[in-house]
């Protein structure tokens, strides 16, 4: 960029800088952003087809998964970049949703773009957007079904639809009941309802057997084995205790010389750090503790006076294992040795090593009241195991969705054409160019029940008119039915979601929309070159070569 002054040129931008303004720059963003919205909408729904990323150390990764597929693809366009953060703001928050949120903030934009051409300005554009978003949060409100927070079967159906989608759909009557009696467990009542944190639900992977042998553990799976071969491999009746310390002499931090002169003083030298473990080890047993699982090292010496007294060890367990162990068997997590007291001991019914594949994992079953548990997922192949980690992630947060706001709205696209027909009405009332934009919003919440219809091979165009003409009736849950391929009414089909989801949904993509609306001038910094050459090299100054194509970033 340069003004001519009296024949020199002005520069302003460094060299290789590259800038696009007013509508030039906004298209290029709304392309992008429409881009990525297109590269995810083909995973939509249960028939909705698989990525396969393969990243540059040619790992795989074979998923449905909004976020994942967006997280994998190396996206460089700056306003492309701001949709992957809406999956990821979505998945964040609710867990389930990501390619919807995408889908329609591309869709917004797009939509966005035609009012633009007919220039109508962006401004008015994103107020009409922001009245929209409003009206529409108030509609789900209005249209969502109370639940009981403890009502397993509703509850089951909505894990059930977001893992329809998914590769693991085949099994998914199995994984929800897991996936319910998971969250359940870990809830915790409060004064104003029930509280659920995912975290507490532990996923264990390991590849083998099949997805049906997935299990649900009350209590905790280590991926630990026992240190000792001489250790019992099974106690039942367990009383656990949990050490955040070493069992092991600690090395000085400073060096130290001992001048040892004659055989006995080496002897008295080796006995004293004998007595010294031995005296550890005591105050464990002393306590009553017939499991120790320790967060440090476990000293050979210790391994042995441990093994003699028949206590089962187990050494550098990770610690958020211990945390979530001590929530499991409601033991006390001690750092120092001389204050065990016996109320520190946890207690479970069972802990045994058992061989799972190729690995042996320590099993912590049975506890009285687990906040903690394990799911432990098995399957055909690595990539199987993987994606229904992602999948049963989704199902988890959705059932912990519902339990603490315990409101859920059909899916197959119904609430978004009843959002829409609800705007359209809206959009009537209000003056000025704003109702145009407050139209293009309904629209774009058309393209999730479109693109359902087009990932099922039915024809969008009839289903789109027929569903308009079922919300015109009052039918609130009209949808998307793809295993008839009509339309059909989604609440008999028992396919829910949670309206926390839907309300993130309408939240984030507005907000990324609006965001992007609003630039209308792009400026950007020339590539760095190669740094120049050392002082003396001859070569010094040659430094600024570097993006002389003056070419903007690559689109993808």
């Amino acid at each position: 960029m340069s003004s001519g002054l009296a024949g020199t040129p002005v520069l302003i931008l460094r060299e290789g800088a590259s800038r696009s303004r007013g509508q030039e720059a906004q298209h290029a963003n709304i392309m992008a952003a429409q881009i990525v919205a297109e590269s995810v909408k083909s995973a939509l729904g249960p028939r909705g087809m698989d990525k396969m990323l393969v990243d540059s150390f040619g790992d795989v990764t074979i998923t449905s998964d909004g976020r994942t597929i967006l997280d994998e693809m190396d996206i460089q366009h700056p306003a492309a970049k701001m949709l992957v953060e809406v999956a990821k703001t979505q998945d964040d928050e609710v867990g389930d949703g990501t390619t919807s949120s995408v889908i329609i903030a591309g869709e917004l934009l797009a939509k966005a773009e035609t009012l633009i051409d007919k220039n109508v300005h962006p401004t008015i554009i994103i107020d009409g957007y922001r009245k929209a978003a409003e009206k529409a949060l108030e509609t789900l409100e209005k249209i969502a079904i109370k639940v009981s927070s403890t009502d397993k079967k509703m509850i089951k159906k909505a894990a059930m639809t977001s893992m329809a989608s998914k590769l693991v759909s085949g099994s998914r009557d199995y994984l929800g009941d897991i996936a319910t009696d998971a969250v359940l467990q870990v809830a915790i009542k409060t004064a104003n309802g029930y509280k659920v944190d995912i975290g507490n639900i532990k996923v264990e992977k390991k590849p083998g057997e099949s997805l049906t042998d997935t299990k649900l553990i009350n209590g905790l799976v280590l991926d630990k084995e026992v240190v000792h071969s001489g250790m019992p491999k099974r106690v039942e009746n367990a009383k656990i205790i949990l050490i955040d310390a070493a069992l092991e002499i600690e090395k000085t931090e400073f060096d130290a010389k001992i001048n040892i002169e004659s055989p006995e003083q080496m002897d008295a030298f080796l006995k004293q750090e004998e007595n010294m473990i031995k005296s550890m080890v005591d105050k464990l047993i002393a306590k009553g503790a017939n499991v120790v699982l320790c967060q440090k090292g476990i000293d050979d010496l210790a391994q042995h006076f441990l093994s003699r007294k028949g206590i089962l060890a187990v050494r550098r367990v990770k610690k958020s294992d211990m945390e979530a162990l001590a929530k499991a068997t409601g033991a006390k997590v001690v750092t120092n040795l001389d204050d065990i007291t016996k109320k520190d001991l946890g207690f479970a019914q069972l802990v045994e090593e058992r061989k799972i594949g190729e690995d042996k994992m320590t099993f912590i079953e049975g506890c009285k009241n687990p906040l903690a548990v394990t799911i432990l997922i098995r399957g055909g192949t690595e990539r199987i195991v993987d994606e229904a980690d992602r999948s049963l992630h989704d199902a988890l947060c959705v059932v912990g969705d519902i339990v603490e706001e315990p409101k859920i709205v059909a899916g197959g696209g119904a609430p978004e054409m009843e959002m829409a027909k609800v705007l359209r009405e809206y959009a009537e009332t209000l003056p000025g160019r704003e109702q145009l934009a407050v139209m293009q919003f309904a629209e774009a919440l058309e393209v999730i029940p479109t693109t359902l219809a087009e990932n099922a091979g039915l024809d969008p165009i009839d289903i789109i008119s027929g569903l308009r003409a079922q919300h015109e009736k009052g039918k609130t849950w009209a949808g998307v039915d793809v295993d008839t391929g009509k339309a059909g009414d989604m609440e008999k089909a028992g396919v829910f979601e949670p309206m926390a989801v839907k309300k993130q949904i309408i939240k984030s993509c507005s907000e990324a929309a609006t965001l992007i609306l609003k630039i209308d001038d792009v400026i950007a910094s020339g590539k760095t070159s190669a740094p120049p050459m050392p002082p003396g090299g001859g070569m010094g100054g040659m430094g600024g070569m570097g993006g002389m194509g003056g070419m903007p970033p690559g689109m993808m």
